[in-house]
């Protein structure tokens, strides 16, 4: 069985401290390796602290997204506009398509990355109030998201959208959640307990290692 490890902080801004700190070590290591992260505001202050203050990248990092909106980059509902700053101060840069062609185009870009063994040491990800992560939302996403490595979505805030799926997850060394709001504590009790109803561990049931950071509001004794 997957032991899902769950590490509590006290305050919200050692969570911060203790993600960027993460991140910045993962960027930095030895050898080229791609890290996913995750949007929502909860990772948004880590991304900050690492834009402030960027690592050295290591050679060939590349960054990777769970999932984004289909809006343009420069809105406020943009998974990649949150971590725009830490992007500029990494250097990457950005492409734009339609929702389909982008959701072909990033299975295929994902496709490349596995084919070249490109090593996946961390992956972000939220959890949503509701139980879902990414943009996988219900079992209808999971379902279209059989044989995938991303996909399409209709997000219940009626936008279109883009998301790995669990065949991509199960190919990231460690799963890190990110969780913080009280409003988040049922959904996280029922990751913990490896809810098989809860499409956020349907999503991630095969992945090698689950580890969940989480505030003292979310995760209570």
């Amino acid at each position: 069985m997957i032991d899902v490890s769950i590490r509590r902080f006290a305050l919200r801004d050692d969570l911060d401290a203790a993600l960027a700190e993460r991140l910045g070590r993962a960027m930095a290591a030895d050898i080229s390796c791609a890290l996913m992260l995750s949007g929502g505001t909860t990772p948004g202050p880590a991304y900050a602290m690492l834009a402030a203050h960027p690592p050295r990248a290591a050679p060939g990092l590349r960054i990777l997204y769970s999932d984004d909106r289909y809006v343009p980059s420069s809105s406020d509902q943009s998974n990649y506009h949150l971590s725009q700053p830490l992007i500029g101060a990494l250097a990457l840069s950005e492409r734009q398509v339609p929702l389909e062609i982008a959701a072909q185009a990033y299975e295929e870009r994902l496709q490349a990355l596995l084919a070249e063994k490109i090593p996946l040491p961390l992956g972000l990800l939220g959890l949503g109030a509701d139980g879902h992560t990414a943009s996988l939302f219900k079992s209808a996403d999971l379902v279209a998201a059989r044989g995938r490595l991303a996909i399409a979505v209709q997000r219940p805030d009626k936008r279109a959208g883009i998301s790995v799926t669990p065949d991509f997850l199960a190919q990231i060394e460690t799963i890190l959640f990110v969780v913080a709001g009280a409003d988040k504590t049922p959904a996280l009790k029922r990751l913990a307990a490896r809810d098989a109803t809860l499409t956020a561990w349907r999503a991630v049931e095969k992945c090698k290692n689950i580890e969940v950071w989480a505030d003292a509001e979310a995760w209570t004794d």
